[in-house]
Formats: structure tokens, sequence, C-alpha cells
């Protein structure tokens, strides 16, 4: 059977010479893994571009009610990116999100309010040309509400964190006075995050952790988020 639909791509990986396997979130079927041959063909031919995080396809896809991988009939792109594979900063908060994304959503089925929710944000994001240093602050706040343990308050976000088992723990992890200093923070992004005023770089990687660590509390095997190290070295400032 075939279906279109639009999607939102996750991530990739290399399949044989000139073939992929890339893992979309589509408006219709939620979460699917496709394989699409001859995308990584050299010269003009390729078309590997059209699956790089956040790409936003129209797709005629195969649906198999055996599960496992399927095919794309057609593709092709449905929003065409203005600004972020060529801004460096853009381009690091997308690899970033699209990792947490893929991590976090799981569910093979129809989800519109998060699909027109990722698609909403990832269009509104390409079309800002300042102002964007927050913009993977509040798109984990706002994504955390569509996956079921939105908080309530700044300090709903850092006593979870601070008194978590695994806090006590660690050593190396802030106090919980340094912790409990962001409350004010997170509540700005929260409720009016176009007007939040975070100070510095050093803040927002101090929220962005507490965020990823909250995360962590609420989703089964998060693991390690390995863009976080390239996103942090390109948002230093």
């Amino acid at each position: 059977m075939l279906v279109k639909t639009r999607g939102i791509v996750l991530n990739n990986i290399k399949y044989r010479e000139t073939s992929i396997i890339t893992k979309i979130y589509t408006e219709a079927l939620g979460v699917q893994s496709y394989v699409v041959n001859g995308v990584r063909k050299k010269g003009n031919g390729s078309r590997i571009a059209l699956f790089q995080p956040f790409t936003l396809l129209e797709m005629v896809v195969y649906v198999s009610h055996r599960g496992g991988l399927s095919r794309i009939s057609e593709f092709k792109t449905d929003y065409s990116f203005v600004s972020i594979p060529f801004d460096i900063r853009k381009s690091s908060i997308v690899l970033f999100l699209s990792e947490v994304v893929a991590r976090t959503v799981k569910e093979e089925e129809e989800n519109l309010p998060l699909f027109h929710f990722l698609y909403n944000a990832i269009t509104t994001f390409d079309e800002m040309d300042r102002g964007f240093e927050n913009f993977h602050l509040v798109f984990l706040l706002q994504l955390s509400f569509h996956l079921g343990f939105g908080p309530s308050s700044g300090a709903e976000v850092v006593e979870q964190v601070a008194f978590s088992p695994n806090a006590q723990a660690a050593t190396s992890a802030p106090t919980v006075l340094d912790m409990q200093a962001h409350e004010a923070y997170f509540n700005q992004l929260l409720q009016k995050p176009d007007y939040a005023t975070i100070p510095n770089g050093k803040v927002r990687r101090e929220l962005l952790d507490i965020l990823i660590r909250y995360y962590q509390l609420h989703v089964d095997k998060l693991g390690e988020i390995k863009s976080l190290a390239i996103l942090s070295e390109v948002l230093a400032e």
C-alpha cells in the first residue's frame, strides 16, 4: 500500500555503496525507517542533501503490515531552507535537536500536534535572522509537553534534577543552590520565551545541562547526546 505524507528527517546512516537507511518522523505514520537507494551517488545524481537532519519532505511511501524497513516511492522537498544549511550555529542546533527528537520520539503512529509543532518550529527557526540564541532551550521545554512531562515552573525542573539520586551521587555536579539560581531563567523561557533574557553563553550551557538531565529522568535510556559537544563548542560565546 502507498501512503502520501510529509516527513521530517531525523538522521541517516550509510547502507551499502550508494544507499542510506533514514529515520523520518512522518505526519501520517509516526516514526519510520526507510531504505533509500542511490542517493549517495557521486556528482549531480546525489540527493543526500535531502536527508540531512530536520529536512522537510513530501513523500509517497510503501507501508508494510509486516513491519521493519520500508521504502520511499517518491520524495521531494516540502520546504526549502534559506539559512539553516549556511549558518554553522543554526546547523549545529538542528543537529543537536534532531538527535534529541530521534531518541525521545518512538511512536509508529500519527500524532498531528507533535508533527505540527516540529514542522512549525523548524520553519520558524529557519526564517529567524537574529535572536535565536535561546531557541534550543525553548524547543526542549516545549517538546517536553508533547512527550508528557512538561514542567509547570522552573522550580519543578530544578528540583527534580537537583534532588535526583544521580545528582546526589555526582561529586562534580552543580550544587542545589547553583541550580536554584537558574529557576528564574527557566520561568522566562516557559512563560515569555520571546522576551527571555539569558545573560551569556555560560548560563545557556548550564541551563541546557540541567534540561538534558531533566530529560534523562523522564526518557528511558536516553543515553549520551553525541552532538552536544559540537553545539557547546559552536555556541561557546
